[in-house]
């Protein structure tokens, strides 16, 4: 079966639950990370004597398996990973992890299970890579970047800087245009690399490939960026490490530096210590010839290394702090002279709280050389407000992402957003390059209106301020609003109450709604055959930057709906449901859509999924089509008439409930009632009040017959205590009375038979007066029920009503509970038996149409909803802010005041 990529993450997180305890993450990512090394390339290349990494004997991660249990195992896997390092010139970069090292992983048996347990951890079925039908999809590499991000996060503020948010990369990566690039030995470099993700999110839009260059002076940090570059098929990466700064490794043939068509990267922000081991007003490689950065901040720095690396044509993305947008003194004139240069092409400001590193807000500088000297402007984008939570940092959305890379690469002015920004007024403005003195991005204020406080009516001009509603819904207008009884002002026709329903209800919304589900159905007819059409081996990719790409296009220029929010709503269902679905059919075909498999414990005793159908003892999960499903296209008439016994348990239950809230008070019928032997019991209580009150004597002589009843029972039970019943006593030490019998013919004393005759005597008595006990309360039943019957308004009965109906709501609900269950069991059977039975038609009918586009379309939906809340929410405000004027307030507050003044003469506290 095909492995999911939530499955891949899923494992890959349990790994470092193994570890967590003895280190923190910025040091068991090490670990981690060196494993999935070892299991990724053993899986690819084992048996492979063309492969580009060679799997040595006693090198591979079949050789870790074989240690598990072992006393010995830290040390042994440090010499199977020295084995593989030596053979593919890997020492240093995955030998850097010590397993071996007591303070981190324990002692004794402590290490032995944690590793053992991590060992098993990577030899799940789900990380088995030998038949990764995708390869072009890069699982293993999503893999990797899902790591790298969980441990920036998890690493904190001052160990996560060697991850870069992979939407951010994807951004620079665009807006450098690598996308145009046309051959494979064009360059791209980053200076401090950290784990790679900018180069390899570079190295994805680059259709011909790209010769990656990256340097970073971590020792571990640059371990990662060599195993990211391998793991990402990328093994040939030069990769160096040492400071940039100070020493920079890739030079020209003549000693000076190395220059690139590309450079990308996220150095640290403001670097105290970026001056260590460099004389910048003597720098060899002529950086710093626009002026020499301040010594405890080297933005700069890194900035004019960065461009003195690009070729004459080149381009890059730096990610800064926004203060180099607007720091004065030195960094002011080393800005004006690159400003003047020409070679600031972009600015795209970022939201706060973005990077791990900091909380600060970045930006992201674009550098363009090839067409510096014809630069007027420098195009800005203020992207700061798009973000979503995620955790405890901010997150770009993917239409935060392609709203970016739409306005800058397309230079399209968005008002509060976008706009090309004259030299010329950049130049007035002293070249400070602050985002908001260019883009004002701040809503508008909401003013009130004195006039319609006092006078009342709306304001004509906050009715106009919904222009783009009124351009789609102009009749709605028109039946929310009518003439005022002065200029300027309306008056509100539908109370604010009933503005929502008014919108919903009127055809022109109606027509709108159709507009928009034609839009969506253009587009389902538009890709249901490519969807239907998913094949072994396809690229999910590729699917859904098609599919979602029509979308956002489609949308784009649908009113009031924002077609990114659109785009979205997919790009969100992708990643939590559809890619996963994807990735099984480009493996496994549709057959996988008949897979219901039953899951199994895990080593805790517990399943690792939440089973979609329990039958029995046997837990069941769908592999890809939802039970609902397949229960809404099959069985929609017995799953009705399941949900007709659960509406009839519902409201059996809520009716007892009622009950026992309203009569379950002290002194009354239901007090301390909540099982049904209780409920029997207070039935039987209230019915002896009820049958003392109606007919005493009757009562009296029931009682009469049980106090009768119970003597007997005490003589019979003292007879029992005689030697002769020893003997006849059964194995569960209870007496027959056929043994009795027996033994009055075969005793030989006067004395026992007499005692046994006696037994039998008074246990005839004993029945007949528990017969007479059951026919005298059965009458009384018959008579008083009756009478119950006959006089709804008696008070005698009223306790006797509520507990029969309490008894009758448990009767109700445990029958229609049972036949619930029994129904549902049933159900659940055929539903199992069914997908078996699917033939590949089907199964892409319930996949394609029933699963994913219906989502898809809920969510478009919901976007229309969206509009008729925002409509309605703002016309709402506008009715019930100015529904009272301040003479009709002070009216009321003068009568009510007068009350008041009533009260208190009446009191005797008159003014």
């Amino acid at each position: 079966m095909a492995v999911k990529k939530s499955e891949i993450y899923s494992s890959l997180w349990a790994s470092c639950d193994a570890l967590r305890g003895g280190m923190d993450a910025s040091q068991y990512k090490d670990y981690v990370l060196v494993l999935l090394f070892v299991k990724y390339v053993s899986d690819k290349y084992a048996g492979d004597p063309d492969g580009l990494i060679e799997i040595p004997e006693g090198g591979s991660f079949a050789d870790m398996v074989a240690l598990k249990g072992d006393k010995e195992i830290g040390d042994k896997i440090n010499v199977i990973i020295s084995r593989l390092a030596e053979a593919n010139d890997l020492k240093g970069v995955i030998d850097v992890a010590d397993f071996n090292e007591e303070e981190k992983l324990g002692t004794g048996k402590e290490m032995v299970d944690r590793l053992s347990n991590l060992i098993a951890i990577f030899n799940r079925p789900e990380l088995d890579f030998r038949n990764n039908r995708a390869e072009g999809d890069d699982i293993l590499g999503d893999a990797y970047e899902y790591l790298m991000r969980h441990f920036a996060t998890e690493s904190g503020k001052s160990k996560g800087q060697f991850y870069t948010p992979s939407e951010v990369s994807r951004i620079m990566a665009k807006a450098i245009g690598i996308s145009a690039s046309s051959r494979a030995d064009q360059t791209i470099y980053d200076p401090t690399c950290g784990s790679g993700s900018l180069l390899l999110k570079a190295r994805d839009e680059a259709p011909a490939g790209i010769t990656i260059y990256g340097q970073e002076k971590d020792v571990a940090t640059r371990a990662l960026a060599k195993m990211n570059m391998v793991l990402h098929d990328c093994p040939t990466a030069e990769i160096w490490r040492d400071n940039t700064l100070a020493s920079p490794h890739f030079k020209n043939s003549n000693g000076g530096l190395k220059t690139f068509d590309f450079v990308v990267a996220n150095p640290p922000f403001s670097d105290k210590a970026w001056g260590t081991g460099l004389d910048p007003v003597n720098d060899q490689y002529d950086r710093f010839d626009y002026g020499v950065p301040p010594a405890k901040n080297g933005d700069y720095a890194y900035f004019l290394h960065i461009i003195a690396s690009l070729k004459t044509t080149g381009k890059g993305a730096v990610i800064l702090p926004h203060g180099v947008l607007f720091r004065g003194n030195a960094e002011s004139d080393i800005r004006e002279k690159i400003i003047r240069k020409g070679y600031i092409k972009g600015i795209i400001g970022l939201p706060a709280n973005l990077f791990y590193g900091t909380g600060i807000p970045a930006c992201i500088i674009v550098i363009d050389k090839e067409n510096a000297q014809a630069r007027t402007g420098i195009f800005m984008v203020d992207a700061s407000k798009g973000f979503v939570k995620d955790g405890n940092k901010n997150r770009l959305r993917s239409q935060d992402l392609h709203k970016i890379v739409d306005a800058f690469t397309k230079q399209v002015e968005i008002d509060k957003y976008s706009r090309m920004v004259p030299l010329a007024e950049i130049e007035k403005h002293g070249f400070n390059l602050n985002i908001p003195r260019y883009i004002d991005s701040s809503e508008p204020e909401d003013l009130q209106d004195i006039e319609a406080h006092l006078k009342g009516g709306i304001p004509v001009g906050d009715v106009d301020a919904l222009a783009e509603f009124w351009q789609v819904l102009p009749a709605v207008r028109n039946t929310l609003f009518g003439p005022g009884d002065r200029e300027g002002y309306l008056t509100p026709l539908v109370n604010a109450s009933g503005v929502k329903f008014a919108i919903l209800d009127h055809s022109e919304f109606t027509n709108f709604t159709d507009r928009v589900t034609a839009v969506f159905d253009d587009w389902r007819a538009a890709h249901i055959d490519r969807l239907r059409g998913i094949a072994v081996g396809d690229k999910p990719k590729v699917l859904i930057a098609e599919i979602s790409e029509d979308l956002l296009n489609r949308f784009k220029h649908v009113a009031l709906i924002d077609g990114y929010d659109v785009y979205q709503h997919l790009m969100t269902y992708w990643a939590e449901v559809m890619q996963d679905d994807t990735y099984v059919l480009v493996q496994d075909g549709w057959a996988a859509g008949k897979v219901i498999r039953e899951l199994v414990r895990n080593a805790d005793g517990k399943y690792s999924e939440t089973p979609d159908i329990k039958i029995g003892k046997r837990h069941l999960k769908a592999e890809l089509i939802p039970p609902a499903l397949i229960v809404a296209r099959f069985f929609a008439a017995e799953q009705a008439e399941v949900d007709r016994l659960t509406e009839v348990l519902e409201q059996a239950e809520a009716a007892v409930t009622e009950l026992q809230e309203t009569h379950g008070g002290e002194g009354d019928a239901l007090f301390g009632v909540e099982k049904k032997n209780e409920a029997l019991a207070a039935w039987a209580d209230a019915f002896d009040t009820v049958w003392n009150q109606r007919d005493p004597a009757s009562l009296r002589q029931y009682r009469k017959c049980i106090e009768n009843a119970e003597r007997l029972v005490a003589d019979i039970d003292d007879l029992t205590y005689r030697p002769v019943f020893g003997p006849l006593k059964n194995a569960k030490g209870k007496l027959t009375l056929g043994a009795i019998k027996d033994q009055i013919k075969q005793t030989n004393t006067h004395e026992d038979q007499a005692t046994l005759e006696k037994y039998l005597e008074r246990d005839k008595l004993l029945k007949a007066h528990r017969k007479s006990t059951k026919e005298t309360r059965e009458a009384a039943e018959t008579k008083l029920l009756q009478q119950m019957e006959n006089e709804p308004d008696s008070e005698d009965f009223a306790d006797l009503r509520i507990i029969r109906c309490y008894l009758d709501g448990l009767e109700l609900a445990a029958t229609a509970k049972a036949e619930k269950t029994e129904r549902q069991a049933a159900l659940d059977a055929m539903v199992v038996a069914q997908y078996a039975k699917l033939s590949e038609a089907e199964v892409k009918v319930l996949l394609v149409e029933d699963k994913w586009l219906a989502q898809v379309l809920a969510e478009v939906l919901a976007e229309v909803d969206r509009v008729s809340q925002a409509l309605a929410g703002r016309v709402t405000v506008l009715a019930e802010r100015y529904a009272t004027p301040l003479p009709k307030l002070a009216e009321d507050l003068d009568v009510l005041s007068a009350r008041v003044a009533a009260h208190l003469k009446r009191m005797g506290f008159a003014a």
